[in-house]
């Protein structure tokens, strides 16, 4: 009787141990467009070393990078129905989801890092991600895709109107199909995955990104022209699945956490320092990389008023926050 007593005892206790190592060993799977070596891919692998260590190995993170699990919109999806733990992509594609997040898109609204820095990492950055939790999603940081230039196949742009009747692909959503207009150019939305081939096989003349995705993707191979316009910044949100966050204890949310806030550092830090050695690259690669004058950033800019007001209408108490805190950071 003793003996069935402590071999049941035993028994309960490993099938006690058995779920409570299931319960706290976990997986995450990384999402996102950007090829291995992008340094968007060097933050989520940081962020995967940063969770290992942080939780004993207990959360495990696997990174997907190149786009292998599918588009934007479909890991959007993915995430919301809780298929796909985490992902990064450009805080303005959320429009489809809350469309205050068009605002991240409007062209020229950050004049230089420091002051995007600030905004995403201060008050306005954690509103605008807290406006994902309706929609089955947690922003937890911010990394950086950073300032977009354009490129194209067809001639070098030294004024506003070589941009004229240039069909570029844009980020398939209102805004940038707007301003594409706005410039006189043809815009054809595309999802990233598509947009090497569309270049090679001449379906569209030109892109625009930022020099280490330019690099990155080798799109010197189908591009010959770079104009330096940096006419967006791209904020990129890292984010988890609302469904698979719930399920986390405290503990295991703080480690993630703080994980993503720690790996948004260092991203950053990478984006910005292979910025030099992605422009010489293109340049060894064949690309002709002109810059606009004053005068011609002026009429870029003009020409893209029009479009900020007419989106920034229907979210312009969004719009007026964000111009508020700008206005602070630059007195």
């Amino acid at each position: 009787m003793k003996r069935l007593f402590i071999k049941t005892v035993l028994a309960t206790v490993a099938i006690a141990a058995v779920g409570i190592a299931s319960a706290q060993e976990k997986t995450i799977k990384f999402a996102t467009q950007n090829p291995k070596g992008h340094p968007i891919v060097m933050g989520a692998d940081k962020f995967a070393e940063l969770v290992a260590a942080k939780s004993g190995g207990k959360i495990k993170v696997n990174v997907f990078p190149g786009g292998v699990l599918g588009s934007d919109q479909a890991n959007v999806s993915a995430l919301q129905g809780g298929t796909l733990e985490m992902v990064s992509m450009n805080s303005g594609i959320l429009a489809g989801q809350v469309k205050d997040f068009a605002v991240f898109d409007f062209p020229f609204m950050f004049a230089n890092e420091k002051e995007a820095d600030a905004i995403v990492d201060g008050a306005f950055g954690h509103k605008m991600h807290a406006m994902l939790d309706a929609k089955g999603i947690v922003g937890l940081a911010y990394y950086e895709l950073g300032f977009r230039n354009l490129t194209n196949a067809k001639r070098a742009i030294n004024k506003v109107s070589d941009i004229d009747g240039l069909k570029l692909r844009v980020i398939p959503n209102p805004i940038n199909v707007d301003w594409v207009k706005a410039l006189g150019a043809n815009p054809t939305p595309l999802p990233w995955p598509e947009v090497y081939a569309a270049l090679e096989q001449k379906a569209v003349d030109g892109q625009e990104n930022p020099v280490t995705v330019i690099n990155a993707n080798k799109l010197y191979e189908v591009q010959k022209f770079l104009a330096l316009t940096n006419h967006q910044y791209n904020p990129q949100s890292v984010m988890i699945s609302k469904k698979f966050w719930d399920t986390l204890s405290a503990a295991e949310k703080k480690i993630v956490g703080d994980a993503a806030i720690e790996s948004a550092k260092y991203q950053r830090e990478q984006a910005r320092g292979q910025v030099a050695g992605a422009m010489d690259n293109l340049k060894k690669n064949g690309m002709t990389v002109t810059t606009l004058p004053a005068s011609e950033m002026a009429i870029l800019q003009d020409k893209m008023k029009p479009v900020i007001a007419k989106h920034g209408e229907p979210i312009a108490a969004t719009v007026a926050e964000l111009q508020a805190e700008l206005a602070k950071l630059r007195k």
